[in-house]
């Protein structure tokens, strides 16, 4: 079946593409724009309604003849201009076609994985581009989609496979006198595989948390100025903010690039004991957030330093920040914690030492997410296969070198294998197709 799709974002503007892939893409080039134009060469047509031969729009037709194309099918561009009744027009047109449908979200994606176009990593990647709000979050994508991490994974699955064979040749052809050494370089290969692996695992889930972003939670008690310091860091009225102890209930996230990367900062409830059953929920709810973040900003008053609230003090880690608030309310410069932390002083009322904080923040948030030189491991299901495949190779070594035979341990290497097969799409992966696929927009 032909599919057809606005790969532009519907609505006015200057410039709107539909795409068209499959069989047919050439015959309704052929009747709307008068011929297929040369390939990959952008060509200022007329198209006409192929009933009424009313002119449609002028517009730039690419044609991509297959298989050097998107999807490895014939493919099809008009670029119209973007108003609502023209693209409409040529929707309806392609709409009535017989043959033709409209696609389904990532399908021209998924017929380029189809055809080969792309592994399974990479079209990951194209869907992180496409959702992509920080410059490190489009640096990690274009890496992905360049084939950075399918590479990397299909070098180990290939040194997996070659010593597979060395392994299933010894025990299929014992007959044939092979040398027993034969499969000593292939095990040490392996054994570099295995290694690698739990390397590449021992991230602290930097690409994943790139892809969603630094969870980041302001604790500390009730007016103490979470919600203020969450409006100065949003640049924005985003919480409300009032003298009355409280007001706070749940938790209030406010998504923020800082030095492009992607970091969501949380307030939360007040830290204190409570009769009221809605702000004992919040309270709950912040210890809750704040156990789950990967940074905590605890806040203190500068009227009562050094002197902290236990409540406040409990939840604050060894690598969060401290930060004490309304300096403008008291005389000199603050001292320094107890326990010789940093202390971030600041006045949310004045802006004093913010900038400084913003700045810790974002040393923060490089520190936690750059990924470094190495492609990072981005989605769950890359680990949770990894794992797989270090597990079955653990088994696989030990059964060989600790009393096991042969015959289990290249067992054991087929299933390495195939968990490393089933990330970029090497092996049968139908149940995971919808689910990569269908992050993708209309029209990808």
């Amino acid at each position: 079946m032909t599919i057809f799709a606005q790969s532009t974002v519907p609505g006015r503007s200057a410039i709107a593409v539909i795409r068209i892939s499959g069989a047919l893409a050439g015959n309704v080039v052929k009747r709307l724009a008068g011929g297929i134009p040369p390939s990959r060469r952008a060509c200022l047509r007329a198209l006409r309604h192929p009933k009424t031969g009313e002119i449609l729009d002028r517009a730039v037709v690419l044609w991509f003849a297959s298989p050097a194309s998107y999807t490895g099918e014939d493919v099809a561009e008009f670029h119209l201009h973007g108003g609502r009744a023209v693209v409409d027009g040529v929707l309806e047109v392609l709409a009535a076609w017989p043959g033709l449908r409209v696609a389904e979200p990532g399908e021209f994606t998924r017929r380029a994985f189809e055809y080969g176009k792309m592994d399974l990593t990479e079209a990951e990647g194209l869907a992180d581009l496409t959702a992509a709000e920080t410059r490190s979050q489009r640096r990690q994508a274009l890496r992905q989609l360049d084939g950075e991490l399918g590479r990397l994974y299909e070098g180990w699955r290939s040194t997996l496979m070659r010593g597979m064979a060395l392994v299933e040749a010894q025990i299929d052809f014992p007959e044939e006198g092979l040398p027993e050494d034969l499969t000593e370089p292939a095990w040490d290969n392996i054994r570099g595989v295995l290694q690698e692996i739990r390397q590449h695992l021992d991230d602290q889930g930097r690409g994943e948390r790139l892809r969603e972003g630094l969870s980041a939670v302001i604790v500390g008690a009730p007016n103490v100025g979470k919600s203020s310091l969450l409006n100065c860091l949003a640049r924005r009225d985003a919480v409300i903010v009032s003298d009355q102890a409280g007001t706070t209930r749940d938790v209030v996230e406010v998504a923020m690039d800082l030095g492009g990367y992607p970091v969501v900062v949380a307030d939360t409830a007040g830290l204190r004991r409570t009769d009221d059953e809605v702000e004992k929920e919040g309270v709950r709810r912040a210890r809750a957030r704040a156990s789950e973040a990967d940074l905590i900003l605890a806040m203190f008053d500068a009227r009562n330093w050094p002197e902290t609230d236990p409540a406040t003090r409990d939840v604050l880690p060894n690598d969060g920040l401290v930060v004490v608030n309304k300096t403008d309310l008291i005389p000199g410069s603050l001292g320094g914690a107890p326990d010789g932390r940093r202390v971030w002083p600041v006045s949310c009322r004045t802006g004093a030492g913010l900038d400084e904080l913003l700045g810790a923040l974002t040393a923060a948030a490089e520190e936690r997410l750059d990924p470094g030189f190495a492609p990072a491991l981005t989605r769950a299901r890359h680990r949770g296969a990894l794992e797989t495949c270090a597990t079955a190779l653990d088994r696989a070594l030990e059964g060989v070198f600790v009393g096991g035979t042969a015959e289990l341990a290249g067992e054991d290497l087929r299933h390495a294998v195939a968990a490393l097969g089933r990330i970029t799409g090497r092996v049968d992966v139908e149940d995971l197709l919808d689910v990569i696929f269908r992050e993708l927009c209309i029209g990808k």
